[in-house]
């Protein structure tokens, strides 16, 4: 009895094929069976279906059946690739490389085990890319989308120094930082964000629904409502009339937020600037750029980025524009001779701790040691700010919503309490 396996999609080829060859490669899926009459399936790229045919009899297959791998329904497969799966191809790509693997072999292993066809197609073309005699910082940056300028800086500089395995180490101990830190972020941010919504759709609902069957019992008193009521009485009116236009002014100011603050940097700026002045949530946002500065800066410098060209590239990683143009100004000041800590003091902008640690590290000759110490510190900071935060936000939600609700249902109660005390 036959019996069913996968195996491995990996063909030896006779030469390595070139970044051209690997355009012309179309993925194909097989069937077959090997010399023991065991069946085989598989997927595998090649030229068409004959050179498919030709290269698994040659590995001792008889193919049964070879087609085009069929194309989703809806554009290409897979999810889109995200910081998190960069971090982690960082990670097995600094592993496997400090253990000795080659680096197109490493590849290939980290493309075979991809779940995401997205992912593993970009891994495989980077492969392809390198066999074809391309540095790694030459194939990277065909996907700047996947890898930002920090990213290929750092490949660029560990392969100049010989030092890539460590340098690829470095980049995924950043890349998993900067996402825990992401998470903070947005557990910071998601709470406030959740409170209004919540109190905005409750309210909405009591207006649409329930205010309009308060309103029938109202007419039947025949006397005038308190002031009170009657203002949630018309307010009920025009959402129940106009909830439509409401609901388009919502959508159209949460979009036009969003096409402003991606097309016109002063409105980012201004945004950027607001949020660093917002009680508590401004703290985090303050504490958050500054450990992306430091622990940028700390792994650029320690790659052997030089120090201007290192911070022009860790601007646009503080993940704030206040803080990206203060890094620029460092940057102009430290290329006509100015120290770091000097430059840093000009801006006004960073602690007095960051400033004197930075001091410290340069007089040392330990700048990166230094302000890897800073970025965690500040990474802890975040980390009890965001919890702290999510403990005092749980019964600000309650208070919110309980004073919202709570003001309709005794504004609705008003006239039933006012005739009561009439009729007593």
């Amino acid at each position: 009895m036959a019996v069913t396996r996968s195996v491995a999609k990996k063909t030896a080829r006779t030469t390595a094929p070139t970044a051209r060859d690997t355009k012309l490669l179309v993925p194909f899926v097989w069937e077959g069976t090997d010399k023991r009459g065991v069946k085989m399936k598989g997927e595998q790229e090649a030229r068409n279906a004959n050179l498919l045919r030709a290269e698994l009899r040659r590995q001792g297959i008889t193919p049964s059946v070879v087609k085009l791998k069929p194309k989703p329904l809806f554009g290409e497969a897979g999810k889109p690739i995200t910081p998190k799966e960069i971090a982690f191809f960082s990670r097995q790509m600094a592993t496997m490389m400090k253990s000795g693997v080659p680096i197109v072999s490493a590849l290939e292993i980290i493309g075979d085990g991809q779940k995401n066809a997205r992912m593993k197609k970009m891994v495989g073309t980077i492969r392809a890319d390198i066999e074809g005699g391309s540095s790694l910082h030459e194939a990277i940056s065909k996907h700047p989308v996947q890898f930002d300028e920090l990213y290929r800086n750092l490949v660029r500089a560990g392969e100049g120094a010989g030092v890539l395995e460590t340098v690829l180490d470095s980049i995924a101990n950043y890349k998993e930082n900067l996402e825990v830190l992401k998470g903070k972020i947005k557990k910071a941010l998601f709470y406030p964000a959740m409170t209004i919504a919540v109190a905005i759709i409750v309210s909405g609902i009591l207006l649409v629904y329930v205010v309009p069957q308060f309103e029938e019992v109202f007419k039947s008193f025949g006397a005038d409502l308190p002031a009170f009521t009657q203002l949630i009485v018309t307010a009920s009116r025009f959402m129940v009339s106009y909830w439509w236009i409401m609901l388009l002014l919502v959508i159209g100011s949460i979009v036009g937020t969003i096409f402003l603050f991606k097309r016109s940097p002063a409105f980012q700026h201004f945004v950027d600037r607001m949020i660093l002045k917002v009680p508590v949530i401004g703290q985090i946002m303050h504490n958050s750029a500054l450990a992306r500065f430091a622990r940028t800066t700390a792994v650029t410098f320690k790659a052997g980025v030089p120090l201007v060209e290192a911070l022009e590239t860790v601007a646009g990683a503080t993940g704030n524009t206040v803080y990206e143009k203060a890094v620029l100004r460092i940057r102009d000041d430290v290329a006509v001779g100015y120290p770091v800590n000097m430059a840093m003091k000009q801006t006004h902008l960073f602690p007095h701790m960051v400033i004197q640690m930075t001091a410290i590290g340069e007089e040392a000759g330990a700048l990166d040691t230094m302000l890897f110490k800073v970025a965690e510190y500040y990474e802890m900071e975040v980390n009890n700010a965001v919890d702290a935060l999510a403990s005092l936000i749980e019964p600000m939600i309650m208070v919110v919503i309980g004073v919202m609700v709570g003001s309709m249902v005794i504004g609705m109660y008003l006239p039933i309490f006012k005739l009561a005390a009439v009729v007593g």
